[in-house]
């Protein structure tokens, strides 16, 4: 296993959150899509609210518009999908050309989807290219830490978001042990007592979501 650079393992740490962030939100959004354009209603409110960002837009098109296409809105699919390929570009060294160029693929075509009446189309084509730059990865990445770490900032991202999602509670278990077992895997610093905390709390019979969300953004120690 080789010497990972502090800066870098950060890159990789957050490439996994932004991919994971970007393929998740899709998929959520794409699930409620025809209730969070309806002009009757303001249903974009409750997904905002649950994925605690500011309801910012003026109708179901607006919201369309900005949170998927709008680089000026740092919550947008398309901001965080940017994040991931500037943190993809300055690893290429670690994870080599390949599953960069899936990262960048995936960008290009949420840029092409910008005014496509209904971009759901196109927004299933990112999510193909955020499967295909994980499997890349997985088989090209020499580095077992390498791989790893991409895999805990995955995981701590779907955990957080399946959690202010409300997922149930057998999603919310995979999930966990998805991550448990890979960080320790890894030489990332994490609380363990925090992770057990996490496990009590999955484990127990009414899912305290809030106490979730909060452990999982602090798992991981400065």
């Amino acid at each position: 296993m080789g010497i990972i650079s502090l800066n870098n393992k950060d890159r990789l740490y957050w490439l996994g959150r932004y991919s994971e962030r970007v393929y998740t939100t899709i998929r959520f959004f794409g699930e409620s899509f025809d209730t969070l354009i309806d002009r009757e209603l303001r249903s974009f409110d409750d997904f905002c609210a649950r994925l605690d960002i500011p309801a910012i837009y003026t109708s179901g098109d607006d919201f369309v518009e900005h949170y998927c296409f709008d680089l000026q809105d740092p919550n947008s699919i398309i901001s965080n999908l940017t994040r991931a390929f500037d943190n993809a570009v300055e690893l290429r060294e670690e994870i080599g050309s390949e599953p960069v160029s899936y990262v960048q693929m995936a960008l290009y075509v949420m840029n092409s989807a910008r005014g496509v009446p209904a971009p759901m189309m196109e927004l299933q084509r990112v999510v193909d290219d955020i499967l295909a730059f994980w499997g890349v990865a997985d088989d090209m990445i020499a580095d077992e830490n390498v791989r790893n770490i991409i895999k805990v900032g995955k995981r701590i991202e779907r955990l957080d978001l399946f959690a202010r999602l409300h997922r149930p509670q057998e999603d919310m278990k995979r999930e966990y042990y998805r991550l448990a077992d890979r960080v320790r895997k890894t030489d990332l610093r994490y609380d363990p007592t925090l992770l057990e905390e996490l496990r009590l709390l999955i484990e127990a019979g009414e899912m305290d979501y809030r106490g979730i969300v909060w452990r999982v953004d602090r798992l991981l120690e400065a």
